[in-house]
């Protein structure tokens, strides 16, 4: 592939909220995720995890407990200026997608691992490292034809719980993967033009 062809490809990827119920095929998942396992990270500790879920009852329980979320976040959290850059984005409370898409992959950090002796010691550059791999990720995913939502209720820690994950790492973010209903609206978006995020300095 020519990088003009990956460019192309890369311009195709969009935010998709309705989803069919196509299902994953989860050998193509586990390669995305192997991918996404090759970023480079602090010290290579490569402190990331990715929770597959394809399970509809834990689908359904994850959406519960994001509109609840949400709820509390909207009526409590959100400023007037937040809440008007949102409107182009036509969001809602309630997360049908959750429970629609056939795969959430949860993405958590590990902010400590046990060393030799069993103690626990810190992590390095663990934002930086896991926004690396989850960029691979996506990447891959839309590589291999599947729609993605990149989601993040706020706060985001119950997930630790709901997903069985030990105390030391934290959730990033849900990525909502499957494929794009053919009637799904898309946002009208428009992004920087190379001159407004890059300079070349030589």
């Amino acid at each position: 592939m020519s990088m003009e062809e990956a460019l192309t490809l890369a311009k195709k990827r969009r935010t998709i909220r309705d989803f069919d119920s196509t299902p994953v095929n989860l050998d193509e998942i586990k390669t995305c995720l192997k991918i996404a396992a090759t970023a480079p990270s602090g010290a290579d500790m490569q402190p990331w995890h990715f929770c597959v879920i394809t399970n509809e009852a834990k689908k359904r329980e994850v959406r519960k407990a994001c509109e609840q979320i949400e709820r509390e976040f909207y009526e409590q959290r959100i400023s007037e200026v937040w809440r008007q850059d949102l409107k182009k984005l036509n969001l809602q409370v309630e997360k049908p997608f959750l429970s629609e898409a056939p795969c959430l992959i949860v993405i958590f950090k590990q902010m400590q691992h046990a060393d030799e002796s069993g103690h626990w010691v810190p992590n390095y550059y663990v934002n930086e490292s896991v926004g690396i791999a989850t960029g691979f990720l996506i990447q891959a995913l839309h590589q291999a034809g599947y729609a993605m939502l990149t989601y993040t209720p706020a706060p985001i820690h119950f997930l630790t719980k709901l997903c069985h994950r030990p105390d030391n790492e934290v959730a990033e973010m849900i990525l909502v993967v499957g494929h794009a209903r053919p009637d799904a609206p898309l946002p009208v978006l428009k992004k920087k033009t190379l001159e407004e995020i890059a300079d070349f300095i030589d």
